[in-house]
């Protein structure tokens, strides 16, 4: 195809041409993407209707819940669609959209995963001045500064990216728009384009990587310097979820994004973008819910209103 615009249609080859494999993995996503939903809607509704978790924390917690839910939707119901429908085609316009969306929501949520940490830095390494500097304006600002600067790195990727004209096959190997297939779709010297890329990801990724590092460094020996083993565990105990949130997403982006393109393989790929895509948005809201007392407590009365009511 000479140019992307002209042509209306790319091919997903998807996950497999196995039927059983394919029902199997249909099954799958579905329950994991209604599970995902489900337990950050969930999220959303506790920290916003409860007046005991309305504080900084949950404030970022619930947005980091809407995220989820839009990272999740931006690659999966399509997905979900072609394999029950037995369809591979996408039209340009909605790769080029599902493309935008799910790098976007994914940056955003480094960011925010950020943001985090210097909040529970400030809590526990400043906690007699965190209520000055963890004001609703500020949480206001880091939120949407958060999502501002996910939408800058991606736009700007993106119009460079569409820069370029498509030649030869419309076939990606994956089963969303990603990155990596396209870049081999592409006409033309695309240097520029994956060095830039890779710029924006090393920054995105690693940049943020290093201040929840540094966050998180002065947490721990700040909680070493508590002489109460109970006030160690407790200053612990308020971090350790996000922490294991922050190994699992920054240990799968800098896997299938700080790398040249050349050196992965399709199949990799797939795993490592289900892992991104799928597994981790379904695994947060479990993290966050079982591993603190506060969102337990909120969703067992929840539970006793609601079968009180009725």
């Amino acid at each position: 195809m000479e140019n992307g615009t002209k042509y209306q249609d790319f091919i997903l080859l998807g996950f497999t041409d196995n039927w059983k494999l394919q029902i199997l993995i249909f099954v799958l996503l579905l329950f994991t993407y209604c599970l995902t939903i489900t337990g950050n809607v969930l999220i959303i509704v506790i920290t916003f209707t409860d007046h005991r978790l309305h504080t900084p924390m949950y404030f970022f917690l619930r947005n980091y819940a809407v995220l989820e839910i839009g990272y999740i939707t931006a690659a999966i119901p399509k997905a979900l669609t072609n394999l029950a429908t037995g369809s591979k085609s996408i039209s340009f316009l909605e790769c080029m959209t599902q493309s935008f969306l799910y790098f976007f929501l994914g940056t955003t949520d480094l960011f925010l995963l950020t943001v985090m940490s210097f909040d529970r830095y400030v809590a526990i390494c400043n906690p007699l001045h965190y209520t000055t500097i963890i004001n609703d304006r500020v949480c206001i600002l880091l939120v949407v500064g958060s999502w501002a600067i996910g939408f800058a790195l991606i736009f700007s990727q993106t119009m460079l990216f569409i820069q370029f004209p498509f030649c030869g096959s419309n076939i990606i190997d994956h089963f969303f728009c990603d990155n990596q297939p396209l870049f081999k779709l592409l006409c033309g010297d695309t240097q520029l384009l994956q060095v830039t890329g890779f710029i924006s990801a090393v920054f995105a990724v690693l940049g943020t990587l290093m201040v929840s590092i540094v966050s998180y460094g002065n947490i721990i020996s700040t909680v070493l310097h508590i002489p109460s083993a109970v006030g160690r565990q407790k200053a612990f105990a308020t971090c350790t979820s996000h922490i294991t949130v922050v190994s699992i997403v920054y240990g799968t982006h800098i896997f299938m994004h700080v790398r040249p393109t050349e050196s992965s393989s399709s199949e990799l790929n797939k795993v490592v973008a289900l892992l991104t895509s799928v597994v981790t948005p379904s695994l947060n809201p479990f993290i966050y819910t079982l591993r603190n007392e506060k969102v337990q407590q909120a969703l067992r009365e929840e539970i006793r209103w609601s079968q009180c009511s009725t």
